[in-house]
């Protein structure tokens, strides 16, 4: 004996996902891949470029020298220019940010009289 099974159909209760917020999705689904795959590419880049550079270098300072790994040396200026580079954007942003008129002084405040 053969169980025959009964086609599914939809409930009029059930909700079918338009087109447009379906390719949305898919869409949103796939920058989140192409974001995962360009961060474990710069991770491997990261150890590669680690493993090539680990030899010790002389650095000369303004007042004296001293020795590092390499590897270290590229790794703090990285560090140090991104960061440097949040603060020239946070500073651009509040010099240029479009400031709200001033609200005049009220009648019965010390400064109006």
């Amino acid at each position: 004996m053969r169980a025959q099974s009964q086609p599914t159909q939809a409930l009029p209760h059930q909700l079918v996902e338009p087109r447009g917020e379906r390719l949305r999705r898919h869409g949103h689904r796939t920058g989140l891949y192409a974001l995962a795959f360009t961060l474990v590419a710069l991770l491997i880049v990261l150890i590669a470029l680690a493993a090539a550079n680990t030899r010790q270098v002389k650095l000369s300072w303004v007042a004296g020298s001293g020795h590092a790994s390499l590897v270290w040396i590229i790794l703090a200026s990285t560090v140090l220019g991104w960061l440097l580079g949040m603060v020239t954007s946070i500073v651009f942003r509040l010099r240029t940010r479009r400031r709200s008129p001033r609200t005049p002084p009220l009648a019965d405040s010390p400064e109006s009289e």
